[in-house]
């Protein structure tokens, strides 16, 4: 495997010079040098390349294309090289490459990438395992991103497939009620019905001060909130529903729609989370089901991802034929892994340090 990969990795280095000075760095620092390049740096286009919608790349004679801009150690970086890189740009970026100055700072990040790589390859990182991985990551994300060009865009979805995957899916684009609850949050079930007592009879403004007041929910109970906005716990639909917030207790969410009138509080003590909490309906959005034209960039999106799924499985599949994958299943069974818990970890030590590590 290391052998072929070399192999792999030779070719790539006389090939794609830059792009193998990512994958061996890592695709980190050699790449945010190059995106920094390209998005705050502006070169012309070079000669005979074209800076507007065309590619460059396609207006170049072989001849333009093998002249030498610059040479780093025995490595030449060709004017076919460079028009490549704006190639991969799109075309309002490439208008702004006009400058001969900016230009030349391109080329020096080139450059820069260049050297990275040559000094990553003599220090032998190329053959590092963990580089080696995440080249064939590289070449993975690559090959996906070839195969799903075929895949449509959202927009280029027939209707005809939107209003069949709409009417095969309608539960899914009607909206429960919705309801937003406030609360007081007490230790008590006694101190509960005391302000129990008081909040049925308050008005927005009188709910808030209750709520900073004895609220232990202090995240809730801020003075720079309104008054009528204060023990704020959001949005809720009932328990199970489609949206439900799950940061808030269930019997919260069914108190709140036990409320009948806006603005009202539940007049009874609600337990939850091992405390007693007074429930306020202060928001309501009635059920509704979305229409075809509400729901059809959402369904195009579905449609486009499934398509993507599709895609994917039918190639592993090929390529499993391709390459016949065999598992040893009694090897895999009989790794050990030693975990070491965080609480166990000397002070200081690297979060790395608490993953799984394989025993003999």
């Amino acid at each position: 495997m290391r052998s072929s990969f070399k192999s792999s990795s030779e070719k790539c280095w006389r090939e794609g010079r830059c792009k193998l000075g990512i994958c061996v760095l890592a695709a980190c620092l050699a790449a945010n040098a190059c995106d920094s390049s390209q998005k705050n740096t502006a070169p012309s286009s070079a000669p005979g390349a074209d800076a507007g919608p065309g590619s460059p790349t396609n207006t170049l004679s072989p001849e333009l294309a093998a002249r030498v801009l610059a040479r780093v150690g025995d490595t030449k970086i060709t004017l076919g090289d460079f028009a490549a890189i704006l190639s991969r740009m799109d075309q309002f970026e490439r208008l702004r490459y006009q400058s001969p100055d900016r230009r030349k700072l391109l080329l020096d990040e080139i450059i820069k990438v260049e050297l990275l790589a040559q000094e990553a390859k003599r220090r032998g990182l190329d053959k590092d395992p963990e580089v080696e991985l995440r080249f064939r990551q590289a070449l993975r994300d690559e090959l996906k991103r070839d195969l799903l060009k075929t895949v449509p865009k959202p927009e280029e979805i027939p209707l005809t497939e939107v209003q069949a995957y709409y009417a095969a899916h309608r539960a899914e684009y009607a909206d429960p009620e919705r309801r937003r609850l406030s609360h007081i949050e007490l230790a008590t079930q006694a101190k509960a019905e005391e302000v129990l007592r008081q909040a049925l009879k308050a008005t927005p403004e009188k709910w808030g001060a209750l709520v900073l007041e004895f609220s232990l929910d202090k995240k809730t109970a801020s003075e720079s909130e309104p008054p009528e906005l204060r023990g704020d716990l959001g949005i809720v639909s009932r328990p199970g529903e489609k949206d439900s917030a799950a940061s808030v207790p269930d019997a919260l969410k069914h108190a709140v729609f036990e409320i009948g009138e806006l603005g009202g509080v539940l007049p009874k003590v609600v337990s939850a989370g091992g405390h007693f909490h007074i429930v306020r309906l202060t928001g309501k959005t009635e059920a509704r089901s979305r229409s075809l034209a509400e729901a059809e960039r959402t369904i195009r999106v579905a449609l486009v991802q499934e398509r993507i799924k599709e895609k994917e499985a039918t190639f592993e599949a090929e390529l499993r034929k391709r390459y016949p994958v065999k598992i040893d299943a009694e090897e895999l069974a009989a790794l050990k892994l030693r975990v070491e818990s965080k609480a166990n970890a000397p002070t200081g030590t690297a979060a790395t340090n608490s993953a799984p590590k394989a025993t003999p």
